[in-house]
């Protein structure tokens, strides 16, 4: 057994050997700027092309729809206030949901500052959106759709084939925040009808600063970031050559592993749910029971708090997250968990444990071990608790 074992992949990877190694070159080799024209720059455009190719073919889009950025959070901003900028409508509406990724929660709040209307949709108690309430929500002075292919907390897929044909049907674009979808489960921009699509290479084993944006060809949208004419003149900067590469790396990696990727995780995923939800009393899965990431188990647990939780997890070398916002020094609890449903104090008491391919069953086996007693010990000093099985006794 390793003494350390890392389930918060939702939250960043490591590097993957291949990618590193991929990678090495570009920083002391091949460091060219790309929009210089002697050789040891070509070699850094040609790089850079070439990983272009290797993203846009992980999600069946051309490569010159595929933009590098920064990481998701610019991709959300750019697709969100990239299009509210270029549309030349008079009043302006965008469609978003509640239990989206603050990087399009804190830049709709933003837009709404500068007059733009939004529409929040609600989801189900297993995060999914209601399709009717998404048609009904649409005005004529509805801009653009942003609603997250899979949620970074509770794993659930939304149903974005049908989310896209609904806005194609009304000549609206449509955005998806697929930093945690993309590598770990299929995507087809034009079968899913998805015009812009926001990625982030670091949720996929290559490095943090590099991110994307794919923008379907004739769609609208203007630059955030002014200078050079980098990026077919959408994101000025020069371009972080050995991020890219990393992550067209990686992206590959992705796409030719994805089928026995599922199968893995899936496997691991279900084992780690059914073992905790059938020791451990008051224990709840959260997200979708089968629309959900390949890797992705949230559960909370009654009569405990979340922070607490990861705390005893790490001392058994176990890195872990939970539902709870307060480790971001916040005493509310996830707003994602407020949406499905969950009372504050269950909100308070999650647990995600995202997996990737470097975990395994032993892995799994550990967890499964050490957690009903963990569980245990933090209710055995809870007075809510005590409270209850007072209720329970009487």
């Amino acid at each position: 057994m390793t003494t350390r074992i890392y389930m918060d992949n939702a939250a960043t990877t490591p590097v993957r050997e291949e990618v590193l190694q991929t990678i090495l070159p570009y920083f002391r080799e091949y460091y060219g700027n790309a929009s210089s024209v002697y050789a040891i720059a070509k070699e850094s455009k040609k790089a850079l092309e070439y990983a272009r190719k290797q993203v846009a073919e992980l999600i069946g889009a051309n490569p010159e729809e595929i933009y590098f950025t920064a990481g998701g959070s610019e991709s959300d901003n750019m697709a969100l206030r990239g299009v509210v900028n270029a549309s030349n409508k008079e009043k302006k509406h965008i469609i978003t949901t509640k239990i989206e990724h603050h990087a399009i929660l804190h830049t709709a709040e933003y837009l709404e500052k500068k007059g733009v209307e939004v529409t929040y949709l609600n989801v189900d108690e297993f995060g999914r959106i209601s399709l009717e309430e998404l048609e009904n929500a649409i005005r004529p002075e509805t801009v653009l759709i942003s609603v997250m292919f899979a949620n970074n907390e509770i794993g659930t897929i939304q149903p974005v084939r049908e989310i896209g044909e609904i806005a194609k049907k009304h000549g609206i674009l449509f955005h998806t925040d697929a930093v945690q979808a993309v590598g770990h489960v299929p995507i087809d921009v034009d079968n899913m009808n998805i015009d812009l699509l926001s990625m982030s290479g670091h949720k996929l084993g290559a490095p943090k600063g590099i991110g994307a944006i794919y923008i379907r060809k004739g769609s609208r949208i203007s630059p955030l970031i002014f200078g050079g004419a980098q990026e077919r003149k959408q994101r000025a900067g020069t371009e972080n050559i050995p991020g890219i590469v990393g992550m067209g790396k990686a992206a590959e990696i992705a796409g030719q592993e994805m089928e026995e990727m599922t199968k893995k995780l899936t496997g691991l995923r279900d084992k780690l749910i059914n073992g905790i939800l059938e020791n451990i009393p008051h224990s709840r899965l959260n997200g979708h029971p089968a629309e959900r990431l390949p890797g992705n188990c949230n559960i909370s647990f009654s009569y405990i708090e979340g922070e607490s939780l990861l705390l005893l997890l790490d001392a058994f070398g176990v890195a872990a997250s939970s539902g709870s916002a307060c480790t971001s020094g916040s005493l509310d609890p996830s707003h994602v968990l407020m949406a499905i449903g969950l009372k504050h104090e269950t909100a308070h008491g999650s647990l995600r444990l995202t997996l990737d391919h470097q975990n395994t069953e032993e892995e799994v086996d550990f967890v499964l071990e050490k957690l009903p007693a963990i569980v245990q010990r933090l209710r055995d000093m809870s007075p809510v608790w005590e409270d209850y099985l007072k209720s329970e006794n009487k």
